[in-house]
């Protein structure tokens, strides 16, 4: 299991504080909040869980007879403090846990948790049982293996599909946790087979970003499993995927939603049980463009992260890498939509926008850098998409076009904002100390180009800073790049003031011209 941060979430059940690990640092036995609750004998357990069964019925009847929903909050209360009870014991006491655990409580809680998707009861009342079973399945699989396979036979896929998108954040919280807790190797596998449990996660982060659980789910689990990336990231692209959709309580009947203004459902939906979810697909041909985004943007945080990339995570970034790499060479054209109004796919843009981003930091790890350079058609791409850009931007005035004038801090005026920038420094990675990129991009006129693009540009931060890191590169140790620009210096092509700018100079020695460095060439 990964590490994980010192999280601390204020419960309002108990007063009491919550850390990863164990959803409540509240203690009944030992009634001391900071130590580790006291074992219980066997038949207290067992006491808790006959009073859990017996309020269960109460639940499924219910289910099946709305008319005895009005009976039901008793025993919500007294589920509620079944789960409190089970919850606390199981803090840090692992002989309770397995008394719990060998009670068959653990498949009673997931069973009686399930079946409140199909209540139609007050929310506070449903939703304070809910989170307290959640947090309970937390606690007893908390550094407890054995615990942990057996919430994992009983939750997954069912609960997990349930609750990761619930509406009530602490429910996909809870949930997080409680699958961060029990996945490990092998159940990565599971869950290529259950995609939909991977991208309700990053959706999840996507809408509570200060969430730690599905953040970690991601970075500790799922980025160590290029299999599972790839086939999210090709799930993602598609433009069809199921999305189960709670409906608020209460609410009308199935036909009768239908035909609501209020809660409007196509015919696309399919019943998820009874009453209370359904599962919706999605066919509006623009797939999960957003959540591939997030995806992206996770790939990214984890590059940068204070914590290197360990030993063990470069061969599963290798393969996010090819992944990248392809996906960027395949499609990156797509950005030239953006010079049209409107937009022809905006979305596919931006989603392509953040593959260059996640190349640039990719290029940037010492470790990742070598497979990149030498990836077939990548530097071709850049150069080519580069060129487009340059000409569209200078031809008309679109998404492309150089702003000279400064914005006010934060005004971002278009989703390209930094792709030029970016095209350039990823060109100047690649060609770090290394010979035949650096020919390459000789040989496709690239030179001449990217001294083109060094002008003041405020749809471009720091450009000139990356043309000169990209031409310090690309003149490092070859001197057919260096004699290059020095004859464009001379017919004109170069402009000096701007070469002396970057912190370079021409100079004449006999009939040769040499460029070189100058004693106050900025830094990169």
């Amino acid at each position: 299991m990964g590490k994980c941060p010192p999280v601390r979430i204020l419960q309002k059940e108990t007063g009491q504080h919550v850390g990863p690990g164990c959803l409540s640092r509240g203690s009944q036995f030992s009634g001391d909040p900071l130590h580790c609750v006291e074992t219980a004998p066997r038949t207290i357990f067992q006491r808790v869980l006959d009073i859990l069964k017996k309020s269960s019925h109460a639940v499924e009847l219910a289910c099946r007879d709305p008319s005895q929903v009005e009976h039901l909050a008793s025993s919500l209360q007294l589920i509620t403090e079944c789960f409190r009870c089970l919850r606390n014991a199981c803090i840090e006491c692992s002989v309770n846990q397995n008394s719990i655990r060998n009670l068959d409580t653990i498949g009673v809680a997931v069973d009686l948790i399930l079946l409140f998707r199909e209540l139609q009861v007050e929310p506070e009342a449903l939703l304070t049982a809910f989170r307290c079973g959640l947090q309970f399945l937390g606690n007893v699989a908390s550094r407890n293996e054995d615990s942990q396979a057996i919430v994992w036979v009983h939750a997954f896929p069912e609960l997990f599909l349930s609750c990761l998108n619930h509406p009530d954040k602490k429910i996909v919280a809870y949930s997080s946790m409680i699958l961060f807790t029990s996945l490990n190797s092998e159940r990565m596998k599971e869950l290529e087979e259950n995609l939909n449990i991977a991208i309700n996660v990053v959706e999840a982060h996507q809408k509570q970003p200060e969430s730690e659980w599905p953040f970690l789910i991601i970075t500790d689990h799922f980025l160590k499993s290029p299999e599972l990336v790839k086939a999210m990231y090709a799930k993602m692209s598609n433009q069809e995927r199921k999305y189960l959709v709670w409906l608020p309580l209460p609410c009308p009947h199935l036909e009768e939603v239908r035909h609501t203004t209020l809660y409007p459902i196509s015919p696309d939906y399919t019943v998820h049980f009874r009453s209370r979810a359904f599962w919706h697909r999605n066919s509006d041909g623009k797939g999960d463009v957003q959540l591939k985004v997030t995806l992206l943007d996770l790939i990214i945080a984890k590059i940068v992260s204070e914590e290197p990339l360990t030993k063990d995570d470069i061969p599963a970034f290798l393969s996010h890498a090819e992944l990248i790499a392809s996906t960027f060479v395949g499609q990156c054209k797509v950005v030239l939509g953006l010079t049209s109004e409107p937009h022809a796919d905006d979305e596919e843009a931006l989603a392509t926008i953040r593959l260059l981003d996640v190349l640039c930091e990719m290029t940037a790890n010492t470790d990742l850098l070598g497979y990149l350079q030498a990836y077939p058609g990548l530097l071709e791409r850049v150069i080519d998409l580069l060129r487009l850009i340059h000409v569209a931007g200078s031809d008309t005035t679109n998404i492309f076009s150089t702003s000279g004038c400064m914005k006010a801090e934060g005004d971002v005026s278009n989703m390209a904002e930094g792709f030029k920038s970016h095209l350039i420094r990823l060109v100047g990675n690649t060609c770090y100390k290394n010979k035949d990129n650096q020919d390459k991009v000789r040989e496709l006129d690239g030179i001449p180009l990217i001294l083109d693009s060094c002008s003041l540009d405020d749809s471009n931060p720091f450009l000139i800073q990356w043309v000169v890191y990209a031409i310090r590169n690309l003149t490092e140790d070859n001197s057919q790049n260096q004699d290059l620009i020095a004859k464009m210096e001379e017919q004109g092509l170069a402009d000096a003031s701007l070469l002396k700018k970057m912190g370079f100079e021409v100079e004449k020695r006999g009939d040769k011209l040499v460029l070189k460095a100058t004693s106050d060439t900025p830094p990169p």
